[in-house]
């Protein structure tokens, strides 16, 4: 069990984070719009994405690492929109017979 300070420390570090995630979020919308080049917004949102990468490596560390270990030192699997990273994203098969994407061969016995 955490102590006290253990758990202060941990809201602290989970808070600067988060701060840090929001102004990252914050400047690639003011340079985003700024700008009209698509490079450079593309920029922006790749420097963002780096911003909350390192902040979530800081809270990491602040926090002593965390009961799964996440390792930080790759690209996060999610974007801070909430859609998968563009690195890890994979294909789901499709059903064969349905032709939708997800698990094959599975039905929801509920719908038909």
């Amino acid at each position: 069990m955490q102590s006290a300070k253990e758990t202060a420390a941990s809201i602290a570090a989970s808070a600067k984070a988060g701060m840090e995630k929001t102004k990252a979020t914050v400047q690639e919308k003011a340079e985003k719009m700024t700008t009209g080049d698509p490079l450079q917004k593309e920029m922006a949102t790749q420097k963002k994405d780096e911003r909350i990468h390192e902040a979530e490596r800081e809270k990491h560390e602040a926090t002593g690492g965390g009961a799964f270990g996440h390792d930080y030192t790759t690209a996060p699997p999610y974007t801070a929109e909430g859609g998968p990273h563009p690195q890890t994203t994979t294909r789901t098969p499709t059903d064969p017979v349905t032709g939708v994407a997800g698990r094959v061969g599975h039905q929801d016995p509920n719908t038909y």
